[in-house]
């Protein structure tokens, strides 16, 4: 069980990372006219908006949650806030998230299987990344109640530990998880294992997502008048009376 302990929370982490960056990179390079998130909405819209809405609200409250809130080391919030008291906030948030996220997830789940037309113009690998984050969502709506179990924040220190041995290329970083429960350490896995399909699916959009960022802080946009590029005397206004 070390052996695999090691495999899956040692090794595979970086695995997915290398997959994730450098076939997002390869996929932008080679293949640009599949770099689309292959909305449906003109085949039914109705269920589309509400769904797409929900899923995206809670899902990216969840991502930026789980990165700054595991990568985050503890000396930097202890002075105001203390392990524990950190934990229940992230129980609620996230968990208020998490249903956000799970219903809107659940209806375009729903969506796609039950309308013909939607289905028979989805990709196998559609369905299958909804029921991915279908089950990824309801992993973690189940560790809410079991972090309850230690509200002394020991749970939540214990696997932002994990998280940054990993980020810092600490050694030993499996061997943090070897008492955790299964449904934290499925739920981890399946996280990976969505990174690690990322490049292959529509959620390389995501890139496009966040790149739309950059337009807040892009340069000003240079605008040349076309009568820099006419000979000289050719743009001058004409005599009343002159020839043409």
């Amino acid at each position: 069980m070390n052996y695999l302990d090691h495999l899956l929370f040692g090794l595979f982490p970086y695995v997915a990372l290398v997959v994730f960056l450098a076939g997002s990179l390869l996929r932008f390079d080679r293949d640009q006219y599949t770099w689309k998130s292959d909305s449906s909405q003109m085949l039914r819209a109705g269920q589309l908006r509400w769904g797409s809405n929900l899923f995206h609200i809670g899902v990216l409250f969840l991502f930026f949650g789980h990165l700054f809130g595991m990568l985050t080391p503890h000396f930097v919030y202890e002075s105001f806030i203390s392990a524990g008291d950190k934990q229940l906030m992230a129980m609620i948030s996230g968990g208020l998230a998490g249903v956000l996220g799970f219903i809107g997830v659940s209806l375009l789940l729903h969506r796609r299987l039950s309308d013909p037309r939607i289905r028979i113009n989805s990709k196998t690998s559609d369905i299958v990344l909804l029921v991915l984050l279908w089950v990824q969502l309801a992993l973690g709506l189940a560790t809410v109640p079991l972090s309850g179990q230690h509200l002394d924040g020991s749970m939540m220190m214990q696997l932002a530990g994990w998280a940054q041995a990993i980020v810092t290329f600490q050694p030993g970083a499996a061997a943090m998880l070897a008492d955790v429960g299964w449904v934290f350490k499925t739920h981890m896995l399946l996280g990976m294992a969505i990174f690690f399909i990322f490049p292959f699916t529509r959620l390389v959009h995501v890139w496009s997502g966040f790149g739309a960022v950059a337009y807040l802080v892009r340069p000003y946009q240079v605008v040349r008048s076309r009568r820099l590029n006419v000979p000289a005397g050719q743009n001058q206004p004409r005599q009343p009376g002159a020839g043409v």
